[in-house]
């Protein structure tokens, strides 16, 4: 059986704009690492999340960069980011 998400998957650009996806990165990192970080702190390009934001708050990140990666993939699915900088 063809699930739903497999017949609107053309449409994912349009369900997942900049914005959108940028919130739910934020969202994502926010409840891994307790701290609120602004949208405006993040950048994507070529599939890797820039962060601009305090060393410290990035070393929490980075100790739990594969559970976030692993939450975005199941949240954003193929248009996920690889990679947190």
């Amino acid at each position: 059986m063809i699930e739903l998400k497999d017949l609107l998957g053309k449409y994912n650009d349009l369900f997942f704009s900049g914005s959108l996806k940028k919130d739910t990165i934020r969202t994502i990192i926010s409840e891994e690492i307790g701290f609120e970080i602004k949208s405006e702190d993040i950048e994507i390009k070529n599939g890797t999340v820039q962060l601009n934001i305090k060393p410290i708050y990035k070393n929490e990140i980075f100790m739990k960069q594969e559970k976030i990666l692993a939450k975005l993939a199941e949240n954003l699915g193929k248009k996920a980011p690889q990679d947190i900088r």
